[in-house]
This record gives C-alpha cells, sequence and structure tokens, in this order.
C-alpha cells in the first residue's frame, strides 16, 4: 500500500531575488536663505528595478533584510518668476538604491511587513536666470532615511508576489549661486509592485 506524504509546510526562511515596477513621487521645496522666499513643486515618473534578500521565520514572525536598485523617470522643467527674475529650474532623478531591515507577522502564505533603512538617491539639478543668462548645475548622490510597509503572497514555495509603500526623506542640501544661498528640501514617495523567487 503507497503511503502519500504530506506536502511540506511553507516556510518564509530563505534568500530570494526579484524584479519590481511602479511609480514614484517627489515633492521638493528650494528656499532663498536671505530672503525665506521658497518655490515648492512636485513631479512624479516611473520606478522599475531589482531587489534581493534574506528572511528568517520564527513561528508567525519573519525578520529579514533587502537590497533594491531602481532606476527612474522622475524629472521636471519650469520657468517662473523668482525675487524679480525669470528663472527655469530642473530637476532629475536617475536612479534609487535602498537597504532596509524587515519586520512582518504570517499568516500561512501571506506576509505583512514593514521595514526601516536608509537609502540613496542620484540626482541632477539645474537653474538658469533667464534674464541674465547665468545658470548654475549640480549632480550628487544624497542620503535618505527610509520607512515603508508592504504585503506578500507566496503563489508556490517559490515564487512570491508583493506590493509596498516607500517614503524616502533626503537631507537638505544647501548650494550657492547668483551670490546667494539656496536651501533645497526633498522627499520621495514610491508605491512598487513586484515578484520574488525563493531559492
Amino acid at each position: 500500500m503507497m503511503v502519500l506524504e504530506p506536502p511540506p509546510i511553507f516556510t518564509w526562511s530563505g534568500f530570494y531575488i526579484g524584479g519590481n515596477i511602479g511609480a514614484a513621487w517627489s515633492n521638493s521645496t528650494l528656499t532663498d536663505d536671505a530672503s525665506v522666499l521658497s518655490y515648492s513643486q512636485s513631479h512624479s515618473g516611473f520606478i522599475g528595478g531589482g531587489q534581493l534578500g534574506y528572511n528568517f521565520q520564527m513561528r508567525n514572525l519573519v525578520l529579514g533584510i533587502e537590497w533594491d536598485f531602481d532606476w527612474t523617470s522622475i524629472g521636471e522643467t519650469r520657468s517662473g518668476l523668482f525675487l524679480g527674475n525669470a528663472f527655469q529650474a530642473s530637476a532629475d532623478t536617475d536612479w534609487i538604491t535602498t537597504l532596509s531591515g524587515r519586520v512582518g507577522l504570517t499568516v500561512e502564505r501571506w506576509l505583512v511587513f514593514m521595514k526601516i533603512g536608509g537609502g540613496w538617491v542620484h540626482n541632477s539639478a539645474s537653474i538658469t536666470n533667464l534674464t541674465t543668462g547665468a545658470s548654475a548645475s549640480t549632480k550628487n548622490t544624497d542620503g535618505a532615511w527610509l520607512v515603508g510597509a508592504g504585503v506578500e503572497y507566496a503563489i508556490s514555495n517559490n515564487w512570491l508576489l508583493k506590493a509596498e509603500y516607500n517614503y524616502l526623506g533626503l537631507s537638505d542640501r544647501h548650494v550657492s549661486a547668483f551670490a546667494d544661498t539656496y536651501t533645497f528640501d526633498r522627499d520621495i514617495q514610491m508605491l512598487k509592485f513586484g515578484i520574488n523567487y525563493k531559492f
């Protein structure tokens, strides 16, 4: 008589690798330190890339670490009057990478998690005084703190689907231009959907 063994119990423990796609929103404020006048703008774009990480499950608690890298199409150019002069400003975000710790609770094949960590954002920005023709530009990689939350579902013992929201708070950046100093404050929000293969 053949005895059928029960299927193995699913576990979230193990290494995984995968890809993601979604949307991102950037909110930024440029402040003239001398006059305290400010100019704010928001722009959005697509985001996509990959991630890898490791989970360790203890009963219903899952602890993990994850690194991801995403390219973005976030960028915008705007013109306007500032202190009586016509200006054109542009800002682009080329890529975002984050490293975070995760903690979650699982019920069978569902996992709800929170994450906290840090990130790095590569930006390029320029500002041009259309009245005088003077311009200034900069490229940099800024550090940021990260918080996020999401949900995953195991469609099989190896394939996992996920959706998550992340908030990146970038440190203020000071730029000198046109014999003045400006403070650039910025944050980025991301909504991503992904798929992972668990080894």
